[in-house]
């Protein structure tokens, strides 16, 4: 059971780092161990279509990932918690979980994070590096383009001074693609 009564902490790896929705009276740059960024999650409706999925992050088993962790106040918990839910449970394809994430000044809060669910259908798990790019190159949802999801995501981690050799490579990848 999440608390509301309390300030939120809201872990974000993904695009909820450059399009959060939600007010936030604090971030800090934070890690969360045992977890690392994925594009592991086949997108049917935000990033892609039943006919081309697209491809978005997760945070999926094993290593440690960097990102932003967001402070909500308690007075807005609730809506926050509502909206996330709206936003990243449509096909329960995430599992809401509170997990313990270090800040960079040091200190260790318990934020929500969206873990991918390895056993729902949506879940791809690391597809080889070329099929990666074609599926996001070519992969268009309601949200928008598939490209532009990777390129903000690896801008914000660039932004931050967040290494992430798989996103880097692809955003170049998909840069060059689109100067051709």
């Amino acid at each position: 059971m999440i608390r509301t009564d309390v300030d939120l902490w809201v872990f974000a790896y993904g695009s909820l780092m450059w399009r959060p929705g939600f007010e936030i009276v604090e971030q800090a740059r934070a890690a969360i161990d045992g977890y690392h960024r994925s594009l592991c999650i086949a997108s049917h409706r935000h990033r892609g279509t039943p006919e081309r999925p697209g491809l978005v992050l997760g945070l999926d088993e094993g290593g440690s990932c960097q990102g932003l962790a967001f402070r909500v106040e308690a007075a807005r918990a609730t809506e926050t918690l509502l909206y996330l839910r709206e936003r990243e449970l449509v096909t329960h394809v995430y599992r809401e979980l509170v997990l313990p994430a270090r800040l960079d000044d040091g200190r260790a809060v318990e934020a929500i994070a969206y873990v991918a669910d390895r056993g729902h259908p949506q879940y791809v798990g690391d597809l080889p590096p070329e099929e990666t790019l074609e599926r996001v190159r070519t992969s268009v949802g309601a949200a928008g383009p598939n490209p532009d999801y990777v390129l903000n995501t690896a801008r914000e981690l660039e932004r931050l001074g967040v290494t992430d050799p798989t996103l880097a490579w692809l955003a170049a990848a998909l840069a060059v693609k689109t100067d051709e």
